[in-house]
């Protein structure tokens, strides 16, 4: 008798990412790197960190589907999962455990304590005992502090990024696997459409940026959770997912349920659908941007206005959002509201003086062309 069926999916996601990461690494079946591809330096074990006495490197002695793993060997190319002890970041850590080995991959985890919730520091352990268990190594359990730029919910997530991605680099990781489903995705396409990003929010998450990788977006977060359960996998649901003051939450809890009920079923897998057409138009244009975006600017770094004027708006906005961000504007924080702005500094010239965008930048219009620069520069 074979996997439940959820089990089943979520694994054979896992395994087409791993597979992918596999190839890129130079791993040839048998779990053997090509000679020309250097191994991973070893990265000693930080303290709290240690794994469990006697678990197998890369897996356990025995997953919980009840198969006995063979463990990929010491110095095979890493893949690390970030884990929150949720049901989605657990059926991931439990499906990459099953599956790297086989493809001569090790495979070790991240739970990062944000420090928002008492006792979060015992449940960010309790969760790296669990993926001891399950073999994974190495492990750490890492605290953050959270700032206040943005929200909290923008801030927790700059703090657990930059987490995950020190983590990756002490250990010379080839990719940091995320937890995010088809659910995920559907409430970023709505935050996107309720802040009027622009298409590029719309797209939602992709499914690989630099080195994030994300299996499970075309998997409902209802699988998730029928696979901890089937594999008695235990979880924990962090409440703040429920608590209405986080705008997700809301959008999670609220909106789409409304959705779900006036336009039927369906919903989360149309806003899904919606943002792989969008991010497919947002990529090119903004290889359009990139492109004209060399083109147009002068000796000195300014972007010339003329040819500014000449370019669509799509890919305005675009070459004039790159400057931004160049400049230094968080891209969190620059919206389409203030790109709309700028351009009117191309498209609505009336003599207007310098505006000031997010992160002390500001875009003045100046002899023929547009500067952005830190403000007092």
């Amino acid at each position: 008798m074979g996997p439940h069926p959820a089990v089943a999916a979520i694994r054979l996601a896992v395994r087409r990412t791993l597979a992918e990461l596999a190839a890129e690494a130079g791993v040839v079946p048998g779990g053997q790197v090509r000679p020309r591809t250097p191994a991973p330096v070893p990265v000693p074990v930080l303290a709290g960190t240690a794994t469990v006495p006697g678990t197998l490197i890369g897996n356990a002695r025995r997953h919980p589907s009840g198969l006995p793993r063979t463990p990929a060997a010491p110095g095979s190319p890493l893949v690390l999962v970030a884990v929150s002890g949720g049901a989605d970041s657990m059926a991931l850590a439990t499906a990459t455990a099953f599956e790297a080995p086989k493809l001569g991959l090790r495979v070790g985890a991240v739970t990062v304590d944000h420090g928002l919730q008492d006792g979060s520091d015992e449940r960010a352990e309790q969760v790296a005992v669990r993926l001891r268990e399950l073999g994974l190594d190495p492990v750490e359990a890492v605290a953050v502090r959270v700032g206040r730029g943005g929200g909290p919910e923008n801030a927790a997530r700059d703090a657990r990024y930059a987490a995950l991605d020190l983590a990756a680099e002490r250990h010379g990781a080839l990719a940091v696997l995320l937890g995010h489903t088809r659910d995920d995705q559907a409430e970023t396409v709505l935050l996107g459409l309720a802040r009027g990003s622009g298409s590029r929010s719309l797209a939602g998450m992709p499914a690989q940026k630099g080195r994030y990788r994300r299996p499970l977006l075309e998997l409902d977060r209802a699988a998730t959770r029928q696979a901890c359960s089937a594999q008695s996998i235990p979880v924990w649901d962090d409440p703040h997912n429920t608590d209405p003051a986080y705008t997700r939450s809301r959008v999670r809890h609220e909106v789409l349920p409304v959705l779900e009920k006036h336009l039927g079923g369906g919903v989360v897998e149309a806003l899904a659908r919606t943002a792989r057409l969008f991010r497919d138009d947002a990529d090119a244009l903004d290889q359009w941007a990139a492109l004209a975006e060399r083109d147009l600017r002068t000796p000195d770094g300014a972007l010339d206005v003329g040819k500014l004027a000449e370019l669509p708006p799509a890919v305005r906005r675009r070459v004039l959002r790159r400057a931004a961000l160049r400049a230094g504007c968080p891209a969190g924080d620059l919206f389409a509201r203030h790109l709309e702005t700028v351009d009117l500094l191309v498209t609505g010239w009336r003599g207007q003086g310098p505006l000031h965008l997010p992160g002390g930048v500001e875009a003045v219009r100046r002899c023929g062309t547009l500067v952005f620069r830190r403000q007092g520069d």
